[in-house]
């Protein structure tokens, strides 16, 4: 940990060498506050939403057609926490009556800086954590929050990937032994 304005901040997870706009596949982990359940629930092995699930199914589901460069693998809503397999290609720099649309007369000095780079995995993951949290707190749900980070892994191989799709996959079925399940260390 360190001191950031007098406060213990802890520092990121995320592999620092690592460009998080590079095409790759992304295990991620997103959990409500608390790991308080408000999703649904597991039924026989079965994931039922809740109301609140049902809103982030559908707006997991949106990603890929709000960001042209990212498409969705296995994933699964859990009843405090979400699985999923991110897929992140570059966008293609695309030129009009060749004329480049990357403005690189941009300065790109610490007052321009963004603490996110557009299109990267954390821009992704706090869009859609926003729009989640708008449609929720809109329905009466004004208690509802998010865990403030988010797990993720670099998946660099076939059998990693295999291996996770299969965890995502079973992950209903398992919740009675599920670190995120609340009951296990209450």
């Amino acid at each position: 940990m360190t001191l950031y304005k007098n406060k213990y901040r802890i520092e990121s997870a995320r592999c620092p060498n690592w460009d998080y706009t590079s095409d790759g596949y992304y295990f991620v982990t997103i959990c409500t506050h608390k790991r308080q359940c408000f999703f649904g629930n597991v039924n026989a092995g079965k994931m039922e939403l809740s109301d609140i699930g049902f809103i982030i199914a559908q707006e997991w589901q949106k990603t890929p057609q709000i960001r042209s460069n990212v498409q969705l693998d296995e994933w699964v809503v859990m009843p405090n926490h979400l699985h999923g397999i991110i897929i992140i290609n570059k966008p293609v720099e695309t030129f009009r009556r060749n004329v480049s649309t990357i403005n690189e007369n941009v300065p790109n000095n610490n007052q321009n800086k963004s603490r996110l780079k557009p299109n990267s995995l954390g821009s992704i993951i706090g869009q859609f954590k926003s729009v989640c949290t708008k449609q929720i707190r809109k329905m009466g749900f004004t208690d509802f929050r998010w865990q403030t980070r988010f797990h993720d892994h670099i998946i660099r191989d076939e059998e990693s990937l295999s291996r996770i799709r299969q965890y995502i996959i079973n992950n209903p079925a398992k919740w009675e032994l599920d670190k995120n399940n609340p009951r296990i260390y209450s």
